[in-house]
């Protein structure tokens, strides 16, 4: 019997539901290849090797990785899956030459590494369904109407979409809090043709410092608070707006703003 390492952030889904709702977003064709961060007992594992893909599945757990060979052994000898005996942060994203889509239940403890790590790569996976805690995953998408740096810097990169709620019993063990599915779509870099991505997270961490203060504020140290306002005017927001407020293209265009002033 394998027991759920609690440091890992392991978690392991047993819900069919929500299995076939991440297979349905992930829109999987055979023959494309799948990266699967912490397959754990092989649940979905199993159902993307249904689906004709091709899965990279990465794995830290000793216990795990050897349960995995044995369970996919036929699929090993196949060239079907890899299995790789690694920590996904030290993995090397460049070693995937080809297209790749990221399609995992993600330990919950690293998720803003994870979406870090790839989405701001060199090589970005072309889509990402991810199972996430739920309140990371509404952050993301800002259900409450308020951005943050979190749902900024991934629509920086792609469209995130909000699929279903997991509920804590659809997993074993069943965790303290539900877990949703997301989906992020249109991966690319084409956000920041005009700047860096240095330059662009620099300034947006910049000016969510203080969250109740006005964006104007927190951003003074980059141009004249009065010049900002302005800018902030002819955006169509007020001169008073907080970081909160502003969507990603409104970010766009004060990072293009504050680099002219």
């Amino acid at each position: 019997m394998i027991l759920a390492k609690k440091s890992l952030g392991q978690n392991f889904l047993k819900s069919e539901k929500a299995l076939s709702q991440i297979m349905e977003a992930g829109e999987i064709e055979p023959r494309e290849t799948v990266l699967e961060i912490g397959p754990g007992l092989g649940a979905l594992t199993e159902k993307l090797l249904l689906s004709g893909a091709r899965v990279i599945a990465v794995e830290k757990d000793d216990n795990l990785f050897t349960k995995l060979k044995g369970k996919f052994k036929n699929e090993l000898e196949e060239g079907r899956i890899a299995l790789i005996h690694e920590d996904i942060m030290d993995f090397k994203i460049e070693t995937l030459r080809e297209k790749y889509k990221l399609i995992a239940n993600i330990p919950y403890n690293i998720t803003g590494a994870i979406l870090e790590k790839f989405l701001s790569a060199s090589h970005q996976p072309e889509k990402m369904v991810l199972l996430v805690q739920k309140e990371v995953a509404e952050r993301i998408v800002a259900r409450d109407g308020k951005e943050s740096i979190l749902s900024i810097s991934v629509k920086a990169y792609g469209k995130p979409t909000y699929i279903d709620r997991v509920l804590a019993g659809s997993f074993v063990p069943a965790p303290k809090v539900d877990s949703a599915i997301i989906s992020i779509e249109n991966i690319s870099k084409d956000f920041f043709q005009d700047f860096s991505e240095e330059s662009f997270f620099r300034i947006l961490k910049a000016g969510f410092l203080a969250k109740r203060k006005k964006l104007s504020s927190n951003l003074s140290t980059f141009a004249h608070k009065e010049k900002l306002e302005a800018a902030l005017v002819t955006l169509g927001f007020t001169p008073n707006a907080r970081a909160e407020e502003l969507p990603p293209q409104g970010w766009r265009k004060i990072t293009q703003i504050v680099q002219e002033l």
